[in-house]
Formats: C-alpha cells, sequence, structure tokens
C-alpha cells in the first residue's frame, strides 16, 4: 500500500502506538483521522495536521459513528486502523463487567468495524483493515487472562478477514507487538526489559503494509516462540510457567520501588 493521498482512520490515536500511526501516516502524505475517547486527542491531531472524532469505540455506535462520520466528510475510507485496546483484568476472578468491558474494546470493536466498513469496501472492491492485536494471541499474556483470550480472539477474527475476503479486493493485517514503549507496559517489567520504542514498531509496520502482509511483529523472539509452541505445546507450557514466575517477582519489585520507567 502506498500511503500518499488516502484516506485513514486511526482509532486509540491519542497516544501510544495509535499516536505513532497517525503521525507517520501524516508525514507520509495521507489524509489522517485520529479517534479516541480522550478529549486530549483533539489537540495532537491538529498538531499533526489530522482531524479528530471523540468516540468510544466500547460500543458499537462509536465504531459507527467514526465509519459514517468519515465517509460523510472524506467519501471513502481506504485503511482502517482498529487500534484501541486496553490490558485489565487478572484472572477467573476478574468481575464479569470487566471480562466485557475488554471483550467490546479488544474484540467487538473490530468486529464492528467490518461489519459497517465492509458495504462501503465490497462497493469499491477494496479496502484495508490494520487490526492491533498482540503477540500475546500468537502466544500468550502473563499477567491478565482476559487481555491473552482477547487478543487470541482478536488475532483469529483478523484471520478471518482476510481468509473470507481476501479474494475480493478486502486486504487485513494484524498487528502482533511485543512489548512497545506506552503507559500500557508501565506494570509489566517483563516487557520492559525488551521493549521497543513506538517509532521502531511504526518502521516495522509501514514495511508490511506497503507489501500488503498480513502478520506484523516486532521482536525475532516472536515467531521463534510460536513455532516452539506448535511444535512442543507441553515443552512451551512450561517454559511459560517458568517466564510467569519471573515476571510475578519483577512485578512484586516493581511494584515495591514505585513502579516507575527504568
Amino acid at each position: 500500500m502506498d500511503f500518499q493521498g488516502k484516506i485513514i482512520v486511526v482509532t486509540g490515536a491519542a497516544s501510544g502506538i495509535g499516536l505513532a500511526l497517525a503521525t507517520r501516516f501524516a508525514q507520509e502524505g495521507a489524509t489522517v483521522i485520529a479517534s479516541d475517547r480522550n478529549p486530549d486527542g483533539a489537540q495532537k491531531a491538529q498538531a499533526l495536521g489530522a482531524r479528530f472524532i471523540a468516540a468510544d469505540i466500547s460500543k458499537e455506535e462509536g465504531v459507527r459513528g467514526i465509519i459514517d462520520d468519515v465517509l460523510g466528510q472524506e467519501g471513502r475510507i481506504d485503511l482502517f486502523c482498529s487500534n484501541a485496546g486496553v490490558a485489565i483484568g487478572a484472572g477467573p476472578e476478574t468481575e464479569d463487567k470487566v471480562w466485557n468491558l475488554i471483550q467490546n474494546i479488544n474484540v467487538m470493536s473490530h468486529v464492528w468495524a467490518a461489519r459497517h466498513l465492509l458495504p462501503h469496501f465490497l462497493e469499491r472492491g477494496e479496502g484495508y483493515f490494520l487490526n492491533t492485536a498482540s503477540a500475546a494471541g500468537l502466544l500468550t499474556e502473563l499477567h491478565s487472562a482476559p487481555y491473552a483470550v482477547t487478543k487470541h480472539a482478536a488475532l483469529a477474527f483478523a484471520e478471518w478477514l482476510a481468509i473470507t475476503y481476501g479474494d475480493r479486493g478486502i486486504k487485513v493485517s494484524a498487528l502482533c507487538p511485543e512489548g512497545v514503549w506506552t503507559p500500557m507496559i508501565q506494570n509489566a517489567p517483563i516487557l520492559q526489559q525488551t521493549a521497543i520504542t513506538t517509532d521502531e514498531l511504526v518502521e516495522k509496520t509501514l514495511e508490511v503494509l506497503r507489501r500488503d502482509g498480513f502478520l506484523i511483529t516486532t521482536h525475532e523472539t516472536t515467531l521463534k516462540s510460536f513455532q516452539n509452541k506448535a511444535d512442543n505445546y507441553d515443552e512451551w507450557i512450561g517454559k511459560m510457567r517458568h517466564l510467569r514466575g519471573k515476571a510475578m517477582a519483577l512485578l512484586a519489585g516493581h511494584e515495591g520501588q514505585g513502579g516507575s520507567r527504568p
């Protein structure tokens, strides 16, 4: 994909990965529409020359509202970056309302985007979804069961879209990063050990988008671990148990030190 002159929507664009993507797309000559439920995103969008739409993508009407707004004003959408996500909850004791919220944000926002944008894409015979999942969708997450579960689901939905609509002009990429220096890893010191910057992530993302590839990873370890998982699931589970013990110990020490970035 060439980004010059394209109409690109980015959700979760007030900070982190979303802000970095929106910034780079604007630099590449795209017309960028940035969206977030955080009103601070308006000033940030204005600074990079993007239009801002305040929206809560944890509800279908929020996602539909973004799409309707852009189609009404810009007339088309070339790339929809369904990027917003949250990391909340712990284990099965996590309350249902938290499970429901993370399910809506991390999974259903992708579903709603497809539901309301596919008719436009199919009518044009082209369109591109970039869905932010996580390396947790290929592997797992050591702190939060809701995060691990929803990121597996997000990746599965992206796969399904690519398989079902790939022969009809619809392109799909799934962004599956490991640790990236964003607020999301401030309480995950084990991810901080190998975290990359958002600028590094953007470079890797655009490299794959330019060739219309499906899977976008950020660390060499991701696919190696994924292969190990496929080759010997029991052995991989054992390694993850060991790694989780290390992660929990690091987290306890991190919290004892006030949880600041190293």
